[in-house]
């Protein structure tokens, strides 16, 4: 009777001829084997991407090599999408006999890839196209097995040793065009090299990518940098997006790509140096960071994605540890939160990019702060909605204002909105101005329905509430668009009075910033913010101020407007040059508008604010009796008695 270790020997020996003899017939049929193949690829190309597929050459050179030439792609009546002279490489036959393909050494010279679109027709598009006997299942993905093997597989198909010579890249979108020529990039014992001709419609540069790539490790540091002087210019953005964008560097660095225990770690970092933006919607001039850093770790589990906590997001002097997950576990959850570690105030203020906050340049300030956010929204659950920001100040003082001038709240001023990039006429915040109310002489009305409708807990807020933030948020999130804002009377009246009307970032984070500061720091009291807030806010076409407002609606000073008055004046702050839409042909109100001010009134009611005595002896419909009369559009009716008798003429008008 045979022992294991006898058993194990003949298994052995049984298994060293199997291979033997499929390694013959591979060497036998090999070349009948790559004809194959080559013709089951350009049937799939022809039957399921209407492309032709065409190799004029394939042979193999040695044992595992294979050389191919002439190999063309194009989908039919379209621009061929790539068109290679040579491709030479060889393949791991261990690791291809366990099912996998790994390549060892790739050759590529002369030839181009191509992606165009005129029109709305692509020559790329067929194979966007998701296959539609692609059988559909509910199983949900594991996510760290699924990125694992993607990355694996991906990377087992980057060469040990590579070398590339004249492959271009070509992007033609309606005539938006966009050419990358690698003109030599060499991998070698994991060293890489390139040298990269960049040709646009607007500019023309030199690249290079220098450092480390070894993909059977997991790991790499690239190094992407200009051979020219000036930074490097991002192509085809400036032209499709009117987004212009440069940077002096780039450093991308892979430090560890590990599965244990059912997750996947992805640890790394990404730099780089003098990053400038320019786009409308960011900032009406250049952005420019100096610096900036990314220390990441990327945690994939079988139902969630996630940042981990421990990264590091650096820009300039400032620092910020976020958490970003995506979990499927029970609901789908999305979690947000963001820690700013314990830093001097100066150094964030000194460490602002560059042309996002311009009111900030030369401001001084002591003191140290750290702030925290917490965001979570549960997409099966979404009143559940969890926001939550909080900055904690140490001896917070602001020394110098800067570009700012912060107590011009305080005092007399002029004002001039801004309508569409026009400034508009100007308007003395003062006494010399015949129009200009103190608050005490405003309706006391007036302010309750204001505040009720704009901004209910004003006088004891700090210039945001998160709850508002939070139902902006929830609203956003269900309409797919950005259809509520979360804004404050403070943050109001800062958009006003310090900055424009231009819808940009810039602009939005310059807001956010001042309110803070002059809430936080109590420059000017609630009762003055709310002084110049009602004389300056726009009441209507061409009318800024309670004062021009009473009168050109009703021809009243504003201590004299009723309740009525008053419900209609809060209501049109929102779109105060449509006010005119909310009457019919008989200078009536539409429903829609007195029913707004209905829901107003009780919402007064409900909140002590009002009581029934108060509206005694209104009439049941506002009546203009100012100029705003004139602009409703009345249809004058025909009170003339027409003789039946008499003959009727048309008349062409």
């Amino acid at each position: 009777m045979r022992t294991n270790k006898q058993k194990l020997l003949l298994a052995s020996k049984i298994l060293g001829i199997v291979i033997t003899i499929l390694l013959i017939g591979f060497l036998v049929f090999r070349d009948e084997l790559l004809d194959q193949a080559v013709d089951k690829v350009s049937a799939t190309m022809k039957l399921e991407y209407n492309s032709e597929f065409a190799i004029k050459k394939a042979s193999f050179d040695g044992i595992s090599g294979i050389e191919l030439n002439e190999i063309t792609l194009a989908p039919k009546n379209l621009d061929t999408l790539f068109k290679i002279q040579k491709i030479k490489t060889n393949v791991n036959l261990w690791r291809l006999l366990l099912g996998d393909v790994q390549l060892g050494t790739l050759e590529i010279k002369n030839g181009y890839v191509q992606l165009t679109k005129k029109g709305k027709i692509k020559n790329f598009g067929a194979f966007l196209k998701r296959d539609k006997n692609e059988p559909k299942t509910t199983d949900k993905r594991d996510y760290a097995e699924f990125a694992y093997r993607i990355i694996s597989k991906v990377l087992n198909l980057v060469p040990t040793d590579m070398t590339l010579e004249n492959l271009v890249f070509k992007l033609d979108d309606n005539g938006k065009k966009a050419t990358v020529n690698f003109k030599k990039l060499t991998l070698y014992q994991t060293k890489l090299e390139s040298s990269i001709e960049v040709q646009t419609n607007t500019f023309a540069q030199k690249w290079r990518i220098n450092g480390i790539a070894d993909p059977r490790n997991k790991k790499g540091d690239l190094h992407f940098f200009n051979i020219d002087t000036g930074a490097i210019k991002v192509p085809y953005f400036d032209e499709r997006y009117n987004l212009k964008a440069s940077f002096d560097s780039i450093r991308f660095n892979v430090q560890n790509i590990e599965m244990s225990r059912g997750e996947l770690h992805f640890d790394g970092y990404s730099s780089i140096t003098n990053l400038k933006v320019n786009h409308k919607r960011i900032a009406n001039k250049d952005v420019n960071i100096k610096n900036a850093r990314f220390d990441f770790r990327f945690l994939l589990g079988s139902d969630f994605v996630s940042i981990d906590s421990s990264s590091t997001f650096q820009f300039n002097k400032i620092k910020i540890h976020p958490y970003l997950s995506y979990n499927t576990e029970k609901d789908t959850i999305y979690r947000l939160k963001i820690v700013t570690p314990k830093m001097k105030t100066q150094d964030f203020i000194t460490s602002l990019p560059d042309g996002l906050f311009t009111h900030f340049q030369g401001m001084e300030a002591t003191g140290d702060f750290d702030y925290k956010l917490d965001f979570m929204f549960n997409k099966n659950k979404p009143n559940t909605i969890v926001f939550k920001s909080d900055v904690n100040k140490q001896n917070v003082n602001i020394t110098k204002y800067g570009n700012i001038d912060l107590d011009k709240l305080n005092r007399e001023f002029t004002y001039r909105a801004v309508d569409n990039g026009v400034l508009q006429r100007p308007v003395f915040v003062g006494v010399s101005n015949p129009y200009y109310t103190p608050l005490d002489q405003i309706s006391p009305y007036l302010q309750k329905c204001v505040l009720t409708s704009e901004d209910p807990s004003f006088m004891s807020h700090r210039g945001f509430i998160n709850e508002a933030f939070k139902q902006s948020i929830l609203k956003n999130i269900r309409t797919k668009k950005f259809s509520r804002g979360a804004s404050t009377i403070s943050m109001q009246l800062v958009k006003n009075v310090f900055l424009t009307r231009e819808k940009t970032l810039s602009r939005k984070l310059e807001e956010i910033l001042l309110v803070y500061i002059i809430e936080g720091n109590r420059i000017t009291s609630k009762q003055r913010m709310l002084e110049v807030y009602f004389n300056i806010i726009e009441w209507g076409p061409n009318v800024y101020g309670i004062g021009e407002a009473a009168e050109f609606y009703f021809q009243k000073r504003p201590a004299d407007l009723n309740v009525q008055e008053c419900l209609f004046l809060a209501t049109i702050i929102p779109k105060p040059k449509k006010f005119m839409w909310q009457f019919d042909q008989e200078g009536l109100q539409k429903a829609y508008a007195t029913k707004h001010q209905t829901f107003l009134r009780n919402l007064m009611f409900r909140r002590g604010l009002l009581v029934p005595e108060d509206t005694i002896g209104l009439s049941a419909s506002i009546m203009l009796t100012g100029r705003a009369h004139s602009l409703l559009n009345i249809k004058i009716k025909d009170t003339t008695v027409i003789d039946s008798t008499e003959v009727k003429e048309e008349f062409d008008f």
